[in-house]
């Protein structure tokens, strides 16, 4: 920890007279710091690394933080400085764990380190013998900075997903051997990547990357069997490519420049969908459509009460929901842009994720983790057919997507395959 909060300092570890560690001095103005980063946290994060720099009221936060889908199993790659010293606090950890909540399953972590600079006044660092917690003098103003700070940079990284899916997915296609797959580019040096220039999901889907309209992604036609022609160039040449094929009505395959794309339709349309209705209640609410005839949802009277005592924050979401007796809710409205839904199996997952979620979050991360249920609830399924007008529309819509590399549960939406990684599991490099 020492070493990452001075990367212009050279450090060595000599154990039983061998060297256990050698990192030189880095140049601090030259990516000095994540390639210090890097040697300890490990190749792996520096290539699925974004950088956070944000400063308010005499705080400022540096750092790097990993793309959702570069996430692990608990939160032992997280790194909290305060004016250089290495802490352990749990208002940090708490904010990072609100930053990424949008976009983890709660079971997993995200890898980060994270340097704040402030004036030695604004914090305690006192609070305990070994000095790794520490308390500020205004707790909310830090962790909304930190907040903040994660989710710009994280919607800064536009559609990206980490460059270790496609690794699993080569390892797991190559005869066991082994040997350890690298990426033969990292995703930052991907010439088809490009981050979004705007933050707007709600228009028709215009692809911003080709001259030419995009048709509206309405799923519900059949794929029929014809003679494979060859996708037009400025198709192939957007970041997800061209689509070319649907496989077990649950995978869309594309063609890019250099490779194939893999998108799983049902998890990359739940974040698209989830997308739309954030902006809409950024933009004052979401439109609602009333149900010709109510629809009587019968619950335990512990999981009724639960969705009733929210029917406020639902219906900022729109969904109109009352009592309807001791263990049932009568559902009057549902939001108009999911269309059809299965409303009892919506209500009683509901249910389920306000006992989880209890009073613990805010009252914005509450309605996002309920929204998160609904696009679940309405996005395309496996299953669908769909034509190629409408899997490319999805393709496109993606690519201008804030997040869309990974669902709301964390997964990816997407796999990328380089052709030169494909020839080498066929032996032709």
């Amino acid at each position: 920890r020492l070493a990452m909060a001075r990367p212009d300092v050279a450090f060595s570890l000599t154990l039983d007279g061998r060297s256990a560690l050698e990192l030189p001095a880095e140049d601090v103005l030259s990516d000095g710091q994540l390639k210090r980063l890097a040697r300890i946290m490990g190749r792996e994060f520096a290539d699925n690394a974004i950088p956070v720099e944000t400063g308010r009221e005499g705080l400022r936060i540096t750092g790097y933080a990993g793309v959702p889908t570069y996430n692990r199993a608990n939160a032992q790659m997280q790194f909290l400085f305060v004016n250089g010293r290495p802490v352990r606090d749990k208002l940090l950890i708490g904010a990072v764990r609100g930053a990424y909540a949008d976009f983890l399953a709660r079971d997993r972590h995200p890898a980060l380190a994270l340097f704040l600079n402030c004036d030695p006044a604004f914090v305690d660092v006192n609070v305990h013998p070994a000095k790794t917690e520490v308390r500020f003098r205004d707790a909310g103003l830090v962790r909304g900075l930190i907040v903040s700070a994660l989710k710009h940079a994280i919607h800064q990284a536009g559609h990206q997903a980490s460059t270790t899916v496609a690794a699993e997915a080569l390892a797991a296609l190559k005869p066991h051997t082994g040997y350890e797959y690298q990426p033969s580019l990292p995703v930052q040096q991907t010439p088809s990547y490009r981050a979004p220039e705007a933050y707007d999901v709600s228009r028709d889907f215009q692809a911003p990357f080709a001259p030419y309209a995009a048709p509206a992604f309405v799923p519900g036609a059949r794929v029929e069997a014809g003679a494979a022609e060859p996708p037009p160039p400025q198709e192939v040449s957007t970041p997800l490519g061209a689509a070319r094929a649907q496989l077990h009505e649950t995978y869309i395959v594309a063609q890019t420049q250099d490779g194939i794309v893999i998108v799983d339709q049902h998890a990359a349309h739940e974040r698209l969908t989830y997308e739309r209705m954030k902006k809409q209640m950024e933009e004052g609410g979401i439109a609602r459509q009333p149900l010709l005839v109510p629809e009587v949802v019968d619950l335990d009277p512990a999981e009724a009460a639960r969705v009733v005592g929210r029917a406020a924050e639902l219906a900022e979401l729109g969904l109109v929901v009352e009592a309807f007796g001791p263990d049932a809710v009568l559902v009057r409205e549902t939001p108009a842009m999911l269309g059809q839904m299965d409303v009892k199996g919506l209500l009683r997952d509901l249910a389920d994720d306000i006992a989880e979620t209890g009073a613990a979050l805010s009252l914005k991360e509450r309605l996002e983790a309920v929204a998160g249920t609904l696009a679940c609830h309405t996005s395309v399924r496996s299953g669908r057919r769909l034509n190629g007008d409408e899997m490319n529309a999805l393709l496109r819509e993606m690519e201008k997507t804030p997040h869309s590399g990974q669902c709301n549960h964390g997964r990816p939406t997407y796999v990328e395959l380089k052709l030169a990684d494909i020839e080498k599991l066929f032996g032709r490099r």
